[in-house]
């Protein structure tokens, strides 16, 4: 019994060494990882320019990368051969990749959309040839409101790379609208009659002042380009209201709106 305790003391004291190592390793490696994805975390929290949603997925990567780091430990510390695992772990990580090749780029496209912050939840903007107001931002996709309501959910490797017109990103905002009047008008009777409209409406700003010109002389019309300047929340009020106004003010004042007019002439033959 004794030369049994000689032979099998050391192997047992070697294993509870070993058990006690990995235990020790595994500890601060949940807590060192722990501490990483906290400190990430924190990091978005401390700057508001700095998007949450993408640190909370950063924080997550570290936390595991961590992790697998340290599970690779705690086999090592019991003999077990982890470059074959880690090949392993290669190529399912390889295949994988391949498999959700789109996804992946959905990602890294959404990544460089919660970095660099082209936009953000509230804006109004155009991408993907989609118009409407952003309600959410993840990493795979950004999702839009329209004025009709609908949801529309866009990936992001659709609009990462392409155009983007952000309408909410500048606070003053200027609306260009285009009419014509005929040839025979005045041109500062116009000018006078488009000023007016504009200066009485409450959401038209007095500077910059509105910017009133002939752009065009057309086949048929005189093109005036008006152009008043608003705070970005009345953009689509003045759009959609100083059209209308503009017209009736210039029926008031007897100014005519030209529109296409085709003569046919009729020739009897004899």
């Amino acid at each position: 019994m004794p030369e049994l305790m000689d032979k099998y003391m050391p192997v047992l004291i070697d294993g509870a060494i070993n058990v006690l190592l990995a235990a020790l390793i595994l500890i601060v490696g949940l807590m060192i990882a722990s501490k990483v994805n906290t400190l990430i975390c924190k990091t978005g929290e401390k700057y508001e320019n700095l998007d949450d949603t993408l640190f909370r997925f950063l924080g997550s990567v570290g936390k595991y990368i961590i992790l697998a780091f340290v599970i690779i430990a705690v086999l090592n510390r019991f003999g077990v051969q982890t470059a074959s695992i880690v090949a392993l772990l290669g190529a399912a990580g390889l295949a994988v990749g391949l498999a959700l090749q789109g996804t992946l780029t959905n990602l890294a496209a959404g990544v460089m959309l919660l970095l660099f912050r082209p936009y953000k939840v509230g804006d109004f903007i155009e991408a993907a040839g989609r118009f409407g107001n952003v309600t959410e931002i993840d990493l795979f996709t950004t999702i839009l409101q329209t004025f009709d309501n609908q949801q529309i959910i866009i990936p992001n490797s659709q609009i990462w790379g392409n155009q983007i017109i952000n309408h909410s990103h500048h606070k003053v905002r200027g609306v260009d609208m285009h009419f014509g009047v005929a040839y025979k008008e005045n041109t500062d009777a116009v000018r006078e009659v488009i000023d007016s409209v504009l200066e009485s409406h409450p959401h038209i700003l007095k500077d910059p002042a509105p910017f009133v010109e002939v752009e065009t002389l057309n086949d048929s019309s005189v093109d005036f380009l008006v152009r008043p300047f608003c705070m970005g929340e009345n953009y689509f009020d003045i759009l959609y209201s100083v059209p209308e106004s503009i017209k009736k003010a210039l029926d008031e004042k007897g100014i005519e709106i030209p529109f296409p007019h085709r003569k046919l002439i009729i020739e009897k033959e004899s």
